[in-house]
């Protein structure tokens, strides 16, 4: 069992979960507004950005104001981040040279998502980042519905169409949504860091507000594409991570756990693409 626990934490906490996440998160977009096979070469760029991009992150996150798995973890593990960083860095770069025809969107992708990160460097410029991130929920959840939505039909040459609006439109729902609870739980850090996120700004009225109107959204994006192009089964697939975040509002506001945030909550950004692969959608 304390093997099992070992193995499952370097799997989350190495930001492989994550990075398979947003493989099956590319993987549905190209079934469902491609029908077409996902895009190797894209497939891999994204798969080794995440990694290195979130191993860059934590491996610059040393503490916590309350206790944090994850970061213990990044604190005995420097050298695996460190490790990881570098490999997605050469993955990636070794990607983006295949997909070198499409250099600007790539290159749009990387540097919005170095940004986020960016604050926590020890260089003013970009600790002065720290004073414009009232809108860091907004943003992350931006750059992974870009990442995994738009960057995809992009590097197909494809058009946006209405029904690519709409599904945009359901998975920035969702992501915002999620995104808004890990802000959240992280306050405390972000006021001791001097970082004015959005759940620093409003009141818990105002939350509450922000979240549900996300996930309204999102479910109205999510039935408009059945009614406008989608079957049941699939919108059935979209609307069931939506449902379980609305479940799981008020227990993720009171259970902090890093395993139920890292694994639970961001799986649910992934769970409907796993869903429709499992059962083949």
């Amino acid at each position: 069992m304390n093997l099992f626990r070992k193995l499952f934490d370097f799997f989350l906490f190495s930001s492989l979960y994550i990075s398979i996440c947003a493989l099956v998160m590319i993987h549905q977009t190209d079934h469902l507004l491609l029908d077409a096979a996902p895009s190797y070469d894209l497939s891999a760029f994204v798969f080794f950005s995440t990694m290195c991009s979130y191993n860059f992150h934590w491996w610059l996150t040393p503490y916590s104001t309350q206790y944090s798995s994850r970061i213990q973890w990044a604190n005995e593990h420097k050298g695996w981040h460190l490790i990881l960083y570098l490999v997605g860095l050469l993955g990636s770069a070794f990607f983006f040279y295949m997909l070198r025809e499409h250099w600007l969107a790539l290159s749009f992708a990387a540097f919005i998502t170095f940004l986020y990160s960016a604050p926590k460097l020890p260089q003013t410029i970009f600790k002065e980042l720290k004073k414009v991130a009232i809108g860091k929920t907004l943003y992350l959840a931006i750059v992974w519905t870009y990442v995994t939505t738009i960057l995809p039909l992009i590097v197909a040459d494809a058009s946006i169409d209405g029904k690519a609006i709409l599904f945009i439109i359901s998975r920035f729902g969702l992501i915002y949504s999620i995104c808004i609870l890990f802000d959240y739980r992280d306050r405390e850090d972000d006021k001791k860091n001097a970082i004015r996120s959005m759940i620093t700004y409003f009141n818990e009225v105002g939350i509450n507000r922000i979240f549900w109107l996300s996930l309204a959204i999102s479910a109205l994006a999510t039935i408009t594409l059945h009614f406008r192009s989608f079957s049941w089964p699939i919108a059935f697939c979209l609307m069931t991570p939506i449902l379980l975040t609305a479940a799981l509002y008020s227990y993720s506001k009171k259970n902090f756990s890093d395993h139920f945030y890292y694994f639970v909550l961001d799986g649910l950004m992934m769970l409907s693409g796993l869903i429709m692969m499992i059962f083949g959608i």
